[in-house]
């Protein structure tokens, strides 16, 4: 008598429930790594457009001897100020095409004289509040 032998195909339910959970573990280390990236990166593109800015503000004292006030702002930088002091070597055609918000849709704020230097250009973060930590803290010319 001739035994036939069986084999078996497919996965146990050990083995589906094994891999699962390797699965859900990796899952997990992916959304944790790949999680912070979005706030990572909008905290990139804000100290690269304050450094922008404090460039343009540094090319405008150069022209004019001083920097706009604080309530001249930053509009200074694309349109000539109207109100005292008015610069005398205003560059023709501003020195940016148009002011940037913040990643967070906020307009950037500006300081002079400033808190922590002579001028202060800064974005309240995502919590659009002063101070904040992670994500919703303040990211300025000071800490770039």
């Amino acid at each position: 008598m001739r035994a036939l032998a069986r084999t078996q195909t497919g996965l146990t339910l050990i083995e589906v429930m094994i891999v699962v959970v390797i699965l859900g573990v990796l899952a997990a280390v992916i959304v944790a790594n790949v999680g912070d990236s979005p706030d990572k990166a909008r905290i990139t593109a804000a100290r690269a457009d304050i450094a922008t800015l404090t460039q343009a503000l540094k090319m405008y004292r150069l022209d004019n001897l001083a920097y706009p006030t604080s309530e001249q702002g930053l509009k200074a930088l694309v349109q000539k100020p109207a109100t005292q002091p008015v610069p005398a070597n205003w560059k023709t055609g501003g020195y940016l095409e148009r002011l940037p918000n913040d990643p967070w849709g906020t307009p950037y704020q500006y300081l002079n004289p400033g808190r922590f230097g002579e001028i202060d250009v800064f974005s309240l973060g995502a919590d659009k509040l002063p101070g904040g930590e992670g994500s919703g803290a303040d990211v300025g010319s000071w800490n770039l």
